[in-house]
């Protein structure tokens, strides 16, 4: 005889209740994808670096016609709440305070990978673009490049482009922003 073993999935909801009531602390590097808690990769100097290098750059050229959220949550759907490193998100009055962004709110998604480019392309990549993420950006810092992908259907998306060495990634969400990436990977 053979024992079906059945999964409980987690929703968005179960996942703020574990965090209220201490089953996951404030500070642990956990996020929701496709109902399970999953841990996230450890932050190393260099991924944070290009992290703080990003928002600084971003920060530039929007100024404060959009936000940049650094590690927040996105609630992608009812089982999928990850924490890209850095999102940029339509502005508005209350900085999502009554609730986390959605995908309608985000402009461009950015993941930063050293150890974790992998997941990031295979796992995360397709959650967004299954959302509709109109933008999303892999910056790989061991390959000094930037993949930016765009036209999200059927959880892939269909454009990609790779942007290396000494030129310039422009977002196609919010073309103001043109990023060098030797400004970048310095």
């Amino acid at each position: 005889m053979t024992i079906q073993i059945s999964r409980r999935l987690f929703t968005v909801s179960d996942y703020a209740r574990m965090r209220e009531s201490g089953i996951l602390a404030e500070d642990d590097r956990v996020e929701l994808i496709d109902g399970e808690v999953r841990l996230m990769s450890p932050i190393g100097p260099r991924h944070a670096a290009i992290v703080n290098r990003l928002d600084t750059l971003l920060r530039r050229y929007i100024g404060e016609t959009a936000i940049t959220s650094v590690q927040n949550p996105i609630q992608l759907h009812t089982y999928a709440e990850p924490q890209p490193d850095i999102a940029i998100l339509h502005a508005r009055d209350d900085y999502y305070a009554s609730a986390h962004p959605r995908p309608d709110d985000v402009l461009v998604v950015i993941e930063v990978a050293d150890t974790s480019v992998d997941y990031d392309r295979d796992v995360k990549l397709p959650q967004y673009a299954d959302s509709c993420i109109s933008e999303a950006w892999l910056v790989d810092i061991n390959a000094q490049t930037v993949e930016q992908y765009s036209q999200p259907r059927n959880g892939t998306y269909r454009n990609k482009l790779v942007i290396t060495d000494d030129e310039t990634i422009t977002s196609l969400a919010e073309p103001r922003i043109q990023i060098w990436l030797v400004e970048l990977f310095i």
